[in-house]
């Protein structure tokens, strides 16, 4: 394999009813940094129906190229078409590198190409960097139950893909009227070469947990001692209008439930306010929320490394500290006639 006929970074564009999801735009953010500092073309790779107006959007996002496939067979996701269009567009302008958010539709999409192409792909990864004169992308994700970070390398193949975890990186701010070149491809697929076939599309009715979305979060560890101790998260969530958030251990304790679990193997969060009350702080749970505006940690043993993360540390027993934060927050609530803290 020639290395030398492998150039640019892609971004695969996920989107859904003529929205692109916000995973893309932050890789559009990360991909241009690599570009950047290889020096080549950022890329993003459009599939569906209905979506070459998306380029104009990735454009401002920092893409300057946008690879289009918009046809009726791509209406709805499916593996196999996906996959198709993405390995005939690999092939034909052979990419250094790329990028795919860690949803549903990311992972499902990478694994599949990753296995046809061949190549590596590293899954969920958390920080992205490229060696400026090898052109190695250096993935990192935490690994060993998350004690360690480690770094994976593709050495041998190319393109090197990885999928990335939404809410760790960031999206640049948009540019208006920033303009890029538009390739229009297309496949010759029929619906009978596709086997999978959408029949119904079932939204669902049930309401999720959506801590991803909170700007207060209010996070409980192990050290709160038990899921009774676990109830003064509850009350100062409740307080501050903000969404209750927990560590793995919690939920493994059967403390609450998976959804509100922050972390690697739980939701990555960006809130304008994290409490860690009770949390150690292992890397598993820091990769989960460590780009959050402002963090602020109580725990009662003075060497845990949540302290080592946050803004403000608060070393101390969380069952003398909590309930003095919530007085001194329903004192201000109160003076200021509003419903919740959040609103000051």
């Amino acid at each position: 394999m020639d290395f030398k006929d492998y150039n640019g970074v892609w971004v695969f564009i996920e989107e859904k009813d003529g929205v692109i999801s916000q995973v893309s735009l932050e890789l559009l953010g990360a991909g241009r940094k690599l570009a950047d500092k290889r020096g080549v073309e950022l890329a993003g790779i459009i599939i569906g129906e209905n979506v070459r107006s998306l380029a104009s959007t990735i454009f401002e996002y920092g893409a300057d190229t946008a690879y289009v496939y918009d046809q009726p067979i791509f209406k709805h996701y499916r593996t196999e078409s996906y996959m198709k269009a993405l390995l005939e567009c690999t092939n034909k302008y052979k990419p250094e590198i790329i990028l795919f958010g860690a949803t549903s539709t990311g992972k499902d999409l990478a694994s599949a190409v990753a296995t046809d192409l061949p190549t590596g792909l590293t899954a969920d990864t958390t920080e992205l960097d490229v060696d400026e004169e090898t052109g190695l992308l250096l993935a990192s994700r935490p690994a060993f139950g998350g004690n360690i970070m480690a770094t994976i390398l593709c050495k041998k193949y190319r393109p090197q893909m990885a999928t990335v975890r939404a809410k760790v990186m960031k999206a640049l701010d948009p540019q208006p009227g920033r303009k890029g070149t538009i390739i229009e491809e297309e496949i010759s697929l029929r619906e009978d070469d596709i086997r999978t076939k959408v029949l119904q599309i079932v939204e669902a009715t049930t309401k999720k947990v959506r801590i991803d979305e909170a700007d207060i979060i209010v996070a409980g560890g192990k050290g709160l001692g038990s899921s009774e101790g676990f109830q003064i998260v509850h009350e100062l969530a409740d307080v501050l209008g903000g969404a209750v958030g927990a560590s793995r251990d919690v939920v493994e304790a059967g403390w609450i439930e998976h959804p509100h679990q922050v972390g690697q193997t739980g939701v990555t969060v960006t809130p304008k306010i994290y409490f860690a009350i009770g949390i150690s702080g292992a890397i598993q749970h820091i990769v989960g929320m460590k780009n959050s505006s402002l963090i602020i940690a109580i725990n009662k043993d003075s060497e845990a490394p949540i302290f080592n993360t946050c803004h403000y540390g608060i070393v101390g027993d969380a069952f003398e500290i909590v309930p003095l934060l919530i007085e001194q927050f329903k004192t201000a609530i109160r003076k200021e006639g509003l419903t919740h803290a959040r609103e000051v």
